[in-house]
Parts: C-alpha cells; sequence; structure tokens
C-alpha cells in the first residue's frame, strides 16, 4: 500500500491548535495555555501528513546543564510507522550535547530505552478536590525579593539552571516559601493547568516542609480540583493520598546519560509537571 510523504517542520504556534487536539486524542487534559508555556520554553518539532500536524515533541533547554523532551505524541492513525523514533531523533538533536531528561509511558518505555535512556524513578500522579484545611504556620506568600533564592534552591535540588521555567511560574502562578534563619528553606507553586490547577514544582529539605507547602495552597483553594505529580523516592505520596488525592497513574523518569549526581541540599518532592520535570 502506497503511503503519503510525512514532512517535518518547526513547532510554531500556529501548530497549538492542532497540538491540543493530538492532546486530547491521547486522553490528556492540556489546554491551549499549557501548551503555550510549554512551547514559550522550548524548541519543537512537528510531523505534517497531507497539511495534517500528526506528531509534535517538544525540547527544554535548562541553559546548557540539561534538557528536557516531552509533548510526544502520535496520531493513533499513524502509529506503528516509526514516527514516535523519529520525533526522538529530531529532539534528540536539537538538544545538542545536553544531558536528557523525560518522562516516559509504559507504551514508550521500550523506545526510550533503545535510545539509551535509562530507568531513573517513578512519578506518581495524584489529583483530587481540595477539603479544608488549615493554613500552616510555617508557610508564607513569596515576595520579589524571595526570586533569586527560590531559583538557586530549585537549581541545587533539579541540578540544573530553571531561572527561566520559575521566572514564567512566578509571572502565571502563586509562590509560597518556607523560611529558615533568614532564608529560603523550600518553596512550592500553584498554576491553572489542565482540569483545574497543579501544585509543583515543591522544593524543600525534608518531608515535612514539602508537606506544609502542598497544605498551603490545598487551604487556598477548598472545593478545587487539584493536581500533585509527585516522586516515588520522596515519600511525599502517602500523605497526599491521606488528603484526598488519589493516585491515579504516572510516569516513568528516565535520563541520558544516566549518571550518579551529587547529593542535593533540597530535594524535588513534585514536579512543575511530567513534561518540565
Amino acid at each position: 500500500m502506497q503511503t503519503s510523504q510525512i514532512d517535518f517542520a518547526a513547532f510554531g504556534t500556529e501548530h497549538l491548535g492542532a497540538a491540543v487536539q493530538l492532546s486530547r486524542q491521547a486522553g490528556w487534559p492540556h489546554r491551549v495555555q499549557d501548551w503555550e508555556m510549554a512551547l514559550a520554553l522550548s524548541k519543537g518539532v512537528v510531523a505534517i501528513e497531507n497539511d495534517r500536524v500528526v506528531g509534535t515533541v517538544l525540547v527544554t533547554p535548562y541553559k546548557q546543564d540539561c534538557a528536557t523532551i516531552n509533548m510526544v505524541i502520535v496520531d493513533e492513525t499513524m502509529r506503528g510507522r516509526g514516527l514516535g523514533r523519529k520525533l526522538m531523533h529530531a529532539a534528540i538533536e536539537l538538544a545538542g550535547e545536553r544531558p536528557l531528561r523525560l518522562v516516559a509511558t509504559a507504551e514508550g518505555l521500550p523506545l526510550y530505552e533503545k535510545l539509551g535512556f535509562r530507568q531513573t524513578g517513578r512519578i506518581l500522579q495524584h489529583q483530587g478536590i481540595a477539603a479544608e484545611v488549615a493554613t500552616p504556620m510555617t508557610t508564607s506568600a513569596a515576595t520579589m525579593t524571595d526570586f533569586s533564592a527560590v531559583t538557586e534552591l530549585d537549581r541545587q535540588a533539579f541540578g540544573a539552571d530553571r531561572a527561566d521555567l520559575i521566572a514564567y511560574l512566578a509571572k502565571v502562578g502563586e509562590l509560597a516559601v518556607v523560611r529558615r534563619d533568614g532564608g529560603v528553606a523550600g518553596f512550592a507553586v500553584l498554576r491553572t493547568f489542565g482540569r483545574g490547577e497543579v501544585i509543583g514544582p515543591v522544593v524543600a529539605g525534608n518531608l515535612e516542609d514539602a508537606k506544609a507547602l502542598v497544605a498551603h495552597f490545598i487551604a487556598l483553594r477548598p472545593g478545587a480540583f487539584l493536581r500533585i505529580d509527585t516522586t516515588a523516592a520522596s515519600g511525599l505520596s502517602d500523605w497526599v493520598a491521606e488528603q484526598g488525592f488519589a493516585h491515579v497513574g504516572g510516569g516513568i523518569a528516565m535520563m541520558k546519560p544516566s549518571f550518579p549526581g551529587a547529593e542535593p541540599v533540597a530535594t524535588i518532592f513534585a514536579l512543575a509537571n511530567q513534561a518540565l520535570g
């Protein structure tokens, strides 16, 4: 059977509508605003057949430290033709020499392993309706003067400079911090995403501070639909479930190349989302 040619082009704003449709087909909750944010921080490629977008991939660079590969979607009518592999090769080329990270679905795992990615952990997606809780005594809203400290704490925890991401989150969301000994010991972000709002990233030096930061935003949004993408290794998942946020899925954190990093001074207890880390 003859098949039509697939062309590849730089991902531009003119492709956002088609990208939203692809993510809906995949069962993802992304709104056009969520795609706009991802694209604003990233470079990407779209696959086009007969003037129709049939595949997407984005690469989000964090300076030269690393990059995340995300929003890898292939139209369900195009699967089995090697399109996912071609999109991944395009993404790896866009990333250059940067170390790579991604969160894989079970379906995508075999491809990523063949491309040299190795598993580093599990991501657990929790979501539900916020109950009425008391605002923690240890948290407060962040101020403009906290930005440099928040950015540095995030860099130490993530192992890469995500200043552009943190600046974008500060523009579209709300930030809370834990202060200790005259400095910022932890922070969290709340922003609109998907079906409701997402809490993340959450970065802290210990589990109790992480719980307090999550509780800060739960207290601000009684009755709201909230999502939290935590890591299995962080120990936050059981507590989040106890707050009424069910574990509904997740993914597999992967890295290329895989290497042990330095022991961080703070831990990422929740991701900005699975695309951005």
